[in-house]
């Protein structure tokens, strides 16, 4: 039996109340709720482009899709996507993103993350390379001038989402990329990794965007992704890390269509890639809730069945798998973000019934079960302190943004580790 805790998550401040002329509040009444997690609970956010898009009038130019839901489905997830989830994936496949060389779908990605971003979620780009989903007029060019295009095409997405995207995929499954057999010989990416190798393929990916980056002044944090858990992808860290490419985080694909990992398996794999020293993402995670994949089968996209239906006893499974996989992951002190790789049935990958909301927007058990966690059991609601005589009081909850409301005056500060002593100063409304 594995014993887990989360008291590491929690975090304690005392909290100094002042007015606007810098005086204390003494033995008054206040109310603190919170308003925001720090831990990074994301979802992609696919369904979305088209509907933020569309609401500043920035229609489809060509045949990109994004996502299973209409404008219509979409409109009627916003609220039980917002009610959980604070950090969005978009996507940036570049087949999809750019289908005809020099017409990229940037005017309409970049409404759908203002439109996150006025939301108060933060966003995340996936990704920037990735030999799968690679634009079919990339197919025919030198291996030299395909080169000099990847490379235009990092600088360019980094660059023009500045500001909004705080965080990229800068390369996405590199262990398998050199050796990918569907089309190989077309693959211009795949191409350009065989030639040069994975770590220099790498290199250039999050050299790229890191320059881009800089020169912007943004910042991005770039991720360094991969589904392969074995040692090969443990290995490939292990070059990438000696050869001096600087790695903000590791992603960790767990799509567990053939059955949840458990608990045992989770933290032994959490084990083996913390111990670089890198913040953990689980950048695609995923738990059915229908029958589950057969066991024998290797490449998860040859098991496709023409009907694949969500059960009332998958629905219940799911639900306690995916509490366990919750608090399991962020048990682990590594984890600073955890992706659920879908929102609704409607138009998930493989046709998995994988979403968190059955395909007519009712939300499943899974659901409700994960925001209870998120916005219930690890979120301070409003509550009613009094100060000292001193004008503090002690504030226990998880890192994230606060509130702090007397009369009708409001405050807010963040709650993080490493910030014992805090001062707030009231404000009018």
């Amino acid at each position: 039996m594995i014993t887990l805790s989360l008291s590491h998550r929690s975090h304690r401040s005392a909290v100094t109340v002042r007015t606007a002329d810098g005086a204390p509040r003494p033995d008054t009444e206040v109310t603190v709720r919170q308003v925001r997690h720090a831990f990074a609970f994301g979802n992609i956010g696919f369904d979305f482009v088209d509907l933020a898009a569309g609401e500043v009038g920035i229609e489809a130019d060509g045949p990109h899709v994004f996502g299973g839901a209409d404008r219509e489905s979409a409109q009627r997830l916003v609220g039980l996507w917002l009610d959980v989830f604070n950090t969005a994936t978009l996507p940036f496949y570049w087949a999809g993103f750019e289908p005809t060389e020099g017409r990229p779908d940037t005017e309409r990605m970049l409404a759908a993350a203002r439109w996150f971003r006025d939301r108060g979620v933060s966003l995340k780009g996936h990704p920037l390379v990735w030999h799968t989903l690679a634009p079919d007029w990339l197919r025919g060019r030198p291996d030299p001038e395909a080169e000099d295009v990847v490379r235009a095409r990092v600088r360019r997405e980094v660059t023009a989402f500045a500001g909004l995207i705080d965080t990229w995929d800068a390369i996405n499954e590199v262990v398998i990329m050199p050796v990918f057999d569907n089309e190989a010989e077309q693959n211009a990416i795949t191409r350009l990794c065989r030639r040069i190798g994975r770590i220099p393929t790498i290199r250039l990916a999050f050299d790229e965007a890191r320059a881009a980056s800089d020169q912007a002044g943004a910042g991005v944090r770039l991720v360094l992704n991969d589904f392969d858990m074995s040692t090969a992808y443990e290995c490939l860290i292990e070059g990438v890390l000696e050869a001096g490419i600087r790695v903000d985080a590791i992603g960790l694909q767990s799509h567990m269509h053939q059955g949840y990992w458990g608990e045992e398996r989770t933290l032994a794999t959490l084990e083996r890639f913390a111990r670089f020293g890198l913040p953990l993402q689980m950048t695609e995670t995923t738990l059915l809730s229908g029958d589950l994949m057969p066991a024998d089968i290797e490449d998860l996209n040859d098991y496709q069945p023409a009907s694949w239906p969500s059960t009332p006893e998958g629905e219940a499974r799911q639900a306690d798998e995916l509490v366990r996989h919750y608090r399991t992951l962020l048990s682990h002190p590594s984890v600073e973000a955890v992706n659920y790789w879908g929102i609704t049935d409607r138009g998930a990958w493989l046709g998995a019934p994988a979403g968190l909301v059955r395909p007519d927007g009712t939300p499943k058990p899974a659901y409700d079960a994960l925001r209870r966690l998120v916005k219930e059991e690890w979120w301070l609601s409003p509550t009613t302190m009094r100060t000292d005589h001193e004008g503090r009081l002690q504030v226990e909850g998880w890192p994230g943004d606060y509130a702090l409301e007397c009369g009708g005056a409001i405050a807010t500060f963040a709650l993080a580790a490493g910030a014992p002593e805090l001062e707030v100063t009231l404000g009018r409304r």
